[in-house]
């Protein structure tokens, strides 16, 4: 065997080396992308965005065809998107800002025991949906008198995507509701690609049900309600409800930015939630791309079904026309549930 022979390469090398440069470009790719994108939409000075955007990319161009190294400049495009992604983790969310009028105070509780305050619970009296009064009160609710968790589930359209709330009961009718949303200042309104920047600070909308619920059901075009009854015990429930209270109060000292992956309206808590419900099970896409979310709780029996496949289960629990024939009753949310599944 000569010496040629011995320093040879196997025969599918070269190919994989191939397959690997191809792997790396695109994936530097994909974060310049995200970094001209970053930089467009979360740069702060507006005016400068598009400047800033435009030297960016002339740099990487510059890289691309100046240097003949391409190691080099594989290398100096990832710098260039850690220089964006250090700017852009830099970035604080705030609780000051000129927020709509129904996000425009933040819930917090005070825990004495067994009583429980909430301040700022969110509670409109609503003309139309964008035309309401009277929203901000505080409620006293004892822990002793948490029965139920119920899950409404809202849908308007994509089959992929859905709004869970929870619904806790206390006592015979007393239901405060948590919605986890995009907190949005005037002006803003929710997108799902800027939902993957720093455009909108996290928000636990604490709420009676006749506001956040009815808004849903009465008042909004195209959106649908399903209310569930979960197969939470009382204790348990007392215990996800404090999960909720302790995330309010570190919200109302430490805000945070919502993120359509990382800090939605399902990922928030789910795994803080699903560390405290018997029997945990593993995390499901469905939990991310959660149009079916209700299906899957189904499916993992956390939901009262009386017996129903999940099909005629979801249709007897709509309740739209119900939400509408109770209008603005005080009774709202005892109405909606006559004659429910597990109620």
């Amino acid at each position: 065997m000569n010496t040629k022979e011995l320093g040879s390469r196997p025969t599918g090398f070269r190919p994989l080396r191939m397959l690997g440069i191809a792997i790396v470009w695109l994936v530097l790719t994909l974060l310049t992308l995200w970094a001209v994108a970053a930089l467009y939409v979360d740069f702060r000075v507006s005016w400068l965005r598009v400047p800033i955007t435009v030297v960016y990319v002339l740099a990487i161009v510059v890289v691309l065809f100046k240097v003949k190294r391409r190691l080099w400049a594989a290398v100096l495009c990832l710098a260039g998107f850690c220089i964006v992604l250090t700017w852009w983790l830099s970035l604080k969310p705030s609780n000051d800002g000129d927020w709509q009028a129904d996000a425009s105070r933040t819930a917090s509780v005070d825990i004495d025991g067994d009583k429980v305050t909430i301040h700022n619970l969110r509670n409109c009296h609503y003309i139309t949906e964008k035309d309401y009064t009277d929203c901000w009160s505080d409620r006293t609710v004892y822990l002793s008198q948490l029965r139920y968790i119920d899950l409404f589930f809202t849908t308007w359209g994509p089959k992929y995507i859905g709004h869970p709330i929870l619904s806790f009961q206390f006592g015979d009718n007393d239901h405060i509701a948590f919605s986890i949303e995009a907190r949005y200042k005037v002006g803003q309104s929710y997108s799902a690609i800027l939902g993957f920047f720093r455009q909108y600070e996290l928000v636990f909308i604490t709420a009676d049900e006749r506001d956040v619920i009815r808004l849903r059901t009465n008042y909004r075009k195209d959106e649908q309600v399903f209310m569930y009854r979960t197969t939470v015990s009382a204790d348990r429930a007392r215990e996800v409800f404090l999960i909720y209270a302790n995330y309010l109060n570190k919200l109302r000292d430490h805000p945070e930015w919502y993120n359509a992956v990382t800090r939605n309206c399902t990922t928030t808590l789910d795994s803080q939630i699903a560390e405290d419900v018997k029997n945990p099970q593993p995390w499901n896409y469905q939990l991310l791309l959660n149009g079916t979310l209700d299906e899957l709780l189904y499916n993992r029996g956390r939901l009262v079904t009386g017996g129903l496949p999940f099909p005629e289960l979801k249709q007897r629990e709509h309740i739209n026309d119900a939400g509408k024939a109770a209008d603005d009753s005080p009774d709202w949310s005892a109405l909606i549930r006559a004659g429910r599944v597990g109620f």
